[in-house]
């Protein structure tokens, strides 16, 4: 394991070590999880990004990031059913090796079986909101209020325009709780302001806020750009905001990164103002990686560092991405390398809430965060339609799933950007891993098959 700290940190760890016991006794602690929507590895500064982001930076810095964390998904909606189930998306059916559609999958969504995170902390005591992005569910039955959230502002689509809330569909789309309820503002400010007023009203007592911002998805339109759709119409072949020049996409995505940037500033903000930010774990992340190009025209939109690839692929580039949690005196501040996943949120957040355990794909990460120490060897997969990749230790393997394809083989500590295909020098590991990826996905659609009846 590879785990870089300033040397003021190894002081704070010898410190923790000592009285880690006492602090698990202590209350439970409130929970920010923070998701942006399409931010690639490469866009925050602390990433190495050229944006102004002083706020998630100061969060890195004040915190533990990563630099080898995976989304579930290489697209909205698989991600986010890991976030909140610790489970593999496709345990819930083939709609979740994409992003469920709000035209042709409009009665699917997550199944009220699975089990959320907001439920488990609703009866560990928390009160729970989220405010934001669904994607996980576009009827009644499926919305975040029957799946353990006290309160839900937002969106249950895919996007929608930032001022106007209106969906690719020509749908209002902006929600409390289970009806619609309109409101004015960009959308990246109203669900700042919701937030804000959660931890408000809820300082006192365990909260849960899950923030899953629809910011840097498009429409690109930062605060200044002018809104683009009505109701009443389709915008599905013109869904992209008004973009002057389409072959730099950039200047309207930078204007979004920083009111993102904004937004993570005030909430800290609101935790310091209510003397929470000892008593608060704060989570920050993406759902997947960042759109470089889009279609025939669209460039120079994201960046996702010097991995290969981006939104949809499997290539690193479309699901690694930033990772940064802070809890001041639990967590010291520092950097990991250590191979991490969204499905390990969940049982990472029961353990340190002493919440009740429920059936989970990933690993509680808690003694890497607050311990330092290293992670047993694991194998990560992933299936988005037609794609298939899997991890193990520095190989990665990526393909296509027909009979027949040939597959690409890496080694990421040798070729990080994966340039070299090197699978006919190591035919027994390519056959191993793709083995291992079939037995995985028999095990995930027996599991689905489960959830459907």
């Amino acid at each position: 394991m590879r785990f870089l700290m300033p040397a003021f940190s190894l002081l704070a760890v010898l410190l923790l070590g000592s009285y880690s016991g006492t602090v698990a006794a202590e209350a439970k602690p409130n929970i920010v999880l923070i998701v942006a929507d399409d931010l690639g590895y490469g866009d925050p500064g602390c990433y190495g990004g050229a944006n102004n982001t002083p706020h998630i930076d100061r969060l890195a810095e004040d915190g533990l990031r990563f630099t080898d964390f995976h989304s579930a998904g290489a697209m909205c909606s698989p991600t986010r059913a890991s976030i909140l189930t610790g489970r593999y998306p496709q345990r819930f059916g083939q709609i979740f090796d994409a992003a469920l559609s709000g035209t042709t999958q409009r009665n699917l969504g997550l199944p009220l079986k699975a089990i959320t995170i907001a439920e488990v902390l609703k009866e560990a005591g928390y009160t729970t909101s989220c405010f934001g992005k669904w994607h996980l569910g576009y009827q009644m039955a499926l919305l975040p209020t029957n799946q353990g959230f006290d309160v839900f502002r937002g969106l249950v689509s895919g996007d929608g325009d930032f001022h106007t809330q209106i969906d690719r569909s020509g749908n209002e789309d902006w929600w409390h709780n289970d009806r619609i309820q309109m409101d004015e503002g960009y959308t990246t400010d109203l669900l700042t302001r919701y937030s804000v007023d959660f931890i408000a009203a809820h300082h006192d007592e365990p909260f849960f806020l899950y923030l899953p911002h629809l910011a840097i998805h498009f429409p690109w339109q930062g605060p200044e750009d002018p809104p683009h759709r009505t109701a009443g119409r389709s915008w599905h072949k013109d869904k992209w905001g008004v973009i002057p020049d389409r072959g730099n996409v950039r200047l309207h995505v930078e204007a979004m990164i920083e009111s993102l940037d904004d937004s993570v500033g005030t909430i800290i903000k609101a935790l310091d103002q209510w003397k929470l930010t000892n008593d608060t774990l704060v989570i920050f992340t993406s759902d997947n990686g960042g759109y470089l190009t889009y279609g025939k025209d669209f460039r120079n939109i994201s960046s996702n560092g010097h991995w290969r690839g981006q939104k949809a692929e499997l290539y690193e580039g479309g699901h690694r991405v930033p990772f940064i949690v802070s809890w001041p005196g639990r967590i010291p501040p520092g950097v990991s390398d250590q191979i991490t996943h969204s499905n390990d949120l969940l049982p990472t957040i029961l353990s340190l809430t002493e919440a009740d355990p429920v059936p989970t794909d990933g690993i509680d990460l808690a003694s890497l965060w607050i311990e330092g120490e290293a992670l047993p060897r694991r194998d990560l997969f992933w299936r988005s339609r037609s794609q298939l990749a899997v991890r193990s230790g520095p190989w990665k393997l990526v393909g296509l799933r027909k009979e027949g394809a040939k597959p690409e083989f890496y080694n990421l500590d040798d070729d990080p950007g994966e340039q070299r295909n090197v699978a006919t020098q190591h035919p027994t590991i390519v056959k191993k891993l793709r083995n291992a990826w079939s037995r995985w996905d028999a095990n995930v659609n027996l599991s689905s098959m489960e959830y459907s009846r």
